[in-house]
């Protein structure tokens, strides 16, 4: 058949001179492999950044106080400290109030040194808040048990530490049960908490949870307000909502608007879909330097052909002058322009494959599975495209000239 001649003749032609074919396919394999390398990196980023922001917990809110906000008087501008109350926590807390949230955490939080039998000691960052806020927080109760809400009410001193912080108080010990001096105070260990992966900021693992009560008696001191609330959506799909009632009852309680409401409140979903397309932006243009090179390839195949055609004029006169027609002699240069850029895109795709097994600038790629065969797609097509002005060059001789080039 046609097609089996002009494949034959094609990788005859391509083997012909192998070096100059391998440094043509060489420029294709680059360009394939850094598409599916850069891809996988731009993919493990936008995956750690996702991981990272669900760390910071699930479905949640973060209300945090902004300070002072002003208000208008007949005698001037005042200015009021804006406060998150236990009322306002228990109107949250109502399902007629607030359907779309599921739980609130009232967070006080302080850092201090947690020492253990008066000889060691480590830095932690203690959370005092409810049994709710471990849940919401995404945190793992691995040994032992949790606070409890009798606990807070009892304000017992009672504590659930992270691994961390077991290992730096507790090397060959079990901890549950044991008691620990956070700053002055004695706190006795309920719970360990599972390894949760870093977010990058702060170790999330050197932390005790203790009831917010507790916190107060012996820590930061009482007091009738938070600083800071962590409420937990029933969805990703109703968090904006949840986010609208929270803040239609602060501002109710705090007497002033929405709009000018006086404390920051952070939306992980918010976060999670700003997140994601920067991360989309990002891989699309580290593919888009990537697809430079194979277009640097697809010129390189380009110049290979067209000394493949000024090399093989007489071949192509006596192929025409014994009938071939044009088709023929622009089918048999297409393959063999096709069948180097086919090579070395299956080459850069190993290469593509194997490189993304390597951390790379402290990601950890992640190979999307389509940049595969979109760069070896695109490589064909590169040779298809560059490989037609040759072809068409050669088809287009006529055979009496063909047949007197020197």
């Amino acid at each position: 058949m046609i097609w089996r001649d002009n494949f034959r003749i094609a990788v005859g032609g391509a083997t012909s001179n192998k070096l100059r074919s391998l440094l043509t396919m060489l420029g294709v394999l680059i360009g394939v492999a850094a598409v599916i390398i850069l891809v996988a990196v731009g993919t493990g980023s936008s995956q750690s950044v996702q991981n990272n922001i669900d760390k910071l917990g699930t479905n949640t809110l973060t209300v945090l106080t902004s300070g002072r906000f002003g208000g208008r008087a007949t005698t001037g501008t005042q200015t009021q400290t804006a406060t998150i109350t236990l009322a306002d926590v228990r109107a949250i807390q109502d399902p007629t109030q607030a359907p779309d949230v599921q739980s609130v955490s009232p967070v006080v939080s302080s850092t201090v040194t947690a020492t253990y039998s008066g000889a060691t000691d480590t830095s932690a960052t203690v959370t005092g808040s409810t049994p709710s806020y471990l849940t919401a927080s995404d945190d793992t109760v691995e040994a032992g048990s949790s606070i409890t809400s009798s606990e807070v009410t009892n304000r017992s001193r009672v504590a659930v530490i992270g691994q961390t912080v077991v290992s730096d108080l507790f090397a060959n010990e079990n901890p549950i049960g044991q008691t620990i001096q956070l700053g002055s105070s004695s706190f006795q260990i309920v719970g360990v908490l599972a390894e949760k992966g870093s977010t990058g900021i702060q170790d999330p693992n050197n932390v005790v949870i203790a009831p917010y009560t507790a916190v107060q008696d012996e820590l930061t001191g009482e007091s009738s307000s938070f600083t800071e609330l962590l409420v937990q959506g029933k969805s990703n799909a109703t968090l904006d909502l949840a986010q609208s009632e929270v803040q239609t009852i602060l501002a109710t309680a705090n007497n002033t608007t929405v709009a000018n409401l006086p404390f920051t409140i952070i939306n992980e979903a918010s976060l999670l879909s700003t997140a994601s397309s920067t991360s989309s932006t990002f891989t699309v243009l580290l593919a888009a330097v990537a697809a430079i090179s194979l277009l640097v390839g697809g010129i390189g195949v380009m110049n290979i052909m067209l000394v493949t055609v000024t090399e093989r004029t007489r071949e192509i006169g006596i192929r025409k002058a014994i009938g071939a027609p044009k088709s023929v002699i622009l089918a048999q240069f297409l393959y063999e322009a096709v069948f180097l850029s086919l090579l070395g895109g299956i080459g850069g795709v190993i290469i593509g494959i194997i490189g993304s097994q390597f951390k790379i600038a402290g990601v950890v790629p992640v190979i999307a599975p389509y940049s595969i065969f979109l760069a070896l797609g695109v490589a064909v097509a590169v040779g298809m495209f560059f490989g037609f002005y040759p072809a068409n060059r050669a088809a287009s001789l006529r055979p009496i000239d063909a047949l007197r080039y020197e």
